[in-house]
């Protein structure tokens, strides 16, 4: 059969279906719905990403023969160029990855380390008594392209300089600012105005660009360059490394070459919890994940199914649930390699049911200290990918604040993050500022299984991540959603560690925000769909059928794109 006969009865088969007056799936879209956004469904590979673009991308290297992991590459190379405030190679880097034929969770953390001369003592040399949140103080060694490089050794198909083609031409070519990004953007010029590289790359004639208008990024065509050219090394011992060293001693900063030769990002075992009949796994410390496992820990034992979706007695278990583990998050959680994280042990259900005696069902707590487990004696970008073996990718990226640390390396095209800020000069925290340390850390990619379903989700947003993820759990496990409808429910997030304020969407009714404050919580009502709350996108396996799913939020940009593959592509 020829391509056009082949076509032609394609098209007619598609016409009986939507001709014909039984068809399930027709009959379920007439009717109402709450859900913004129908799931993408797909037996091929599918990309989630913030930026329609970027996820195009994405399933373009799906089709061509390439892995999740080459996909998601990709994705992450397209959107540091899309959202160059939010994310791209000045950042660090996370990634749980499933492997379909072994039925194995990888966890990788690449996440950069101080410089090895870093101190208190060096910071207050500076005239200054706490780590500021720009300049060349807080930057910290970018794990992000070597996070890449291991991914890709293992788990890569297509050779590493074609998976950041897309991203090249994009720098290079030029795209128009989208709405969110614009809004980002918005607001910055006096930051960018700061480091002279920054203002050349960033702004347009002394002004941030707007929606819809072209921006082109030709410094960072060039590092990507260097990096489809050379390798991932280029970034550490090469011309990128230069630079990077060069702008560092121009800002009296003390990064060292070994500091960034010497480092290596590592595979790491995930963590995991129970949630009802669920396996819901995170990145090890000292990433935050492990309060959204203590988090589920604590909401498994109300009946939070029964209590309704978003009703007053299951937002205030959730709400005060986030407290108690944030708690102990803040107080335990640092780079293992100096202080162990009792893991184990704040991962309990015992503990768990010692803390969740602390939540009084009638009042809100406004004042929680951390734990004591032990026996006597981060602004952000986040996608997924899933391909056509199932093989799967929940990644995340950030280079912290919006535009980092503010400081550009000279002719490079990208910020520096300035994720060192969340370093303590405290010498008794576990999270003091020490050389070679890596800081309690912010951005965490999400995974659940049950049977033969597999999920790949994450929700960025600071300290919002690890109660988004619990929310979007109980979503799933407890409310029955499809992960559609579970990323665009309504959520609540306190970015706060003490008092009782909580911010929430106003979706969430005002019968229930009334009663809420009746019980102490202190609550600002945000936009229906706000940005406080971070955006996630999601993918789903299930392997009984080998259909695959995706999912993006509508507070971002994004869109999950499934691949599409013609007869003469790989198979």
């Amino acid at each position: 059969m020829n391509p056009p006969t082949r076509l032609l009865l394609l098209c007619g088969f598609l016409m009986s279906l939507l001709l014909h007056p039984n068809i399930p799936a027709l009959r379920a879209a007439e009717g109402d719905r709450s859900q913004a956004r129908s799931l993408v469904l797909s037996q091929h590979g599918i990309v989630a990403s913030e930026h329609p673009l970027a996820s195009q991308a994405g399933a373009a290297i799906l089709a061509q023969g390439g892995s999740a992991v080459d996909a998601a590459i990709t994705a992450n190379a397209a959107m540091g160029v899309f959202s160059p405030m939010m994310c791209g190679i000045g950042g660090d880097l996370f990634a749980l990855v499933y492997e379909a034929k072994s039925g194995r969770l990888y966890g990788l953390n690449a996440s950069g380390w101080s410089a090895q001369n870093a101190s208190p003592d060096w910071i207050r040399s500076r005239g200054i008594d706490s780590i500021p949140f720009r300049g060349i103080e807080p930057v910290t060694v970018p794990g992000a392209v070597d996070g890449w490089d291991k991914l890709h050794r293992r788990f890569g198909r297509l050779p590493f300089h074609e998976l950041l083609t897309p991203a090249i031409q994009f720098a290079d070519e030029g795209f128009p600012v989208t709405e969110l990004v614009a809004a980002y953007w918005s607001g910055h010029e006096s930051l960018l105005e700061q480091d002279e590289q920054a203002r050349r790359v960033f702004l347009i004639e002394g002004r941030v660009p707007e929606v819809g208008e072209m921006f082109r990024n030709p410094d960072l065509a060039w590092s990507y360059c260097q990096l489809a050219a050379h390798g991932p090394r280029a970034f550490y011992e090469g011309p990128i490394a230069e630079r990077i060293l060069a702008t560092s001693r121009r800002l009296e900063g003390i990064l060292t070459p070994a500091d960034l030769s010497e480092f290596s990002s590592e595979w790491v075992e995930p963590i995991s919890t129970t949630y009802r009949d669920w396996t819901v796994y995170e990145i090890p410390p000292n990433g935050q994940g492990i309060a959204a496992l203590m988090m589920l820990n604590l909401m498994e034992r109300h009946p939070i199914a029964d209590l309704g979706h978003n009703s007053t007695s299951a937002l205030h278990a959730m709400i005060e649930g986030k407290k108690i583990a944030y708690a102990d998050m803040q107080r335990f959680v640092t780079d293992p390699r100096f202080i162990a994280t009792p893991v184990r042990d704040l991962l309990s259900k015992d503990y768990a049911g010692h803390r969740a005696a602390l939540i009084d069902p009638d009042r809100a707590n406004c004042n929680v200290t951390h734990g004591e487990p032990l026996p006597p004696g981060s602004e952000t970008t986040y996608l997924s990918v899933v391909d056509a073996e199932g093989n799967m990718v929940s990644l995340i990226q950030s280079v912290y604040y919006l535009f980092g640390s503010g400081v550009v390396p000279d002719g490079s095209g990208f910020i520096l993050q300035n994720r060192g800020a969340m370093f303590s000069l405290d010498p008794g925290h576990p999270n003091v500022l020490a050389g070679r340390k890596r800081t309690l850390h912010t951005i965490i990619p999400g995974f659940m299984e049950k049977g033969e379903t597999r999920i790949a989700f994450g929700i960025m947003g600071g300290w919002n991540q690890s109660q988004a993820h619990a929310q979007f759990v109980a979503n799933v496990v407890d409310h029955g959603m499809n992960i559609q409808s579970a990323l665009e429910a309504p959520r609540f997030t306190k970015a706060t560690f003490d008092g009782c304020d909580v911010q929430m969407e106003q979706r969430i009714p005002e019968s229930v925000r009334d009663q809420l404050t009746s019980k102490g919580h202190e609550i600002e009502v945000l936009a229906d769909f706000s940005q406080a709350m971070g955006g996630g996108q999601a993918v789903l396996r299930d392997f009984s059928t080998g259909l695959n799913q995706g999912a993006s939020d509508p507070r971002k940009d994004g869109a999950a794109v499934p691949e599409f593959r013609s007869h003469n592509q790989p198979k």
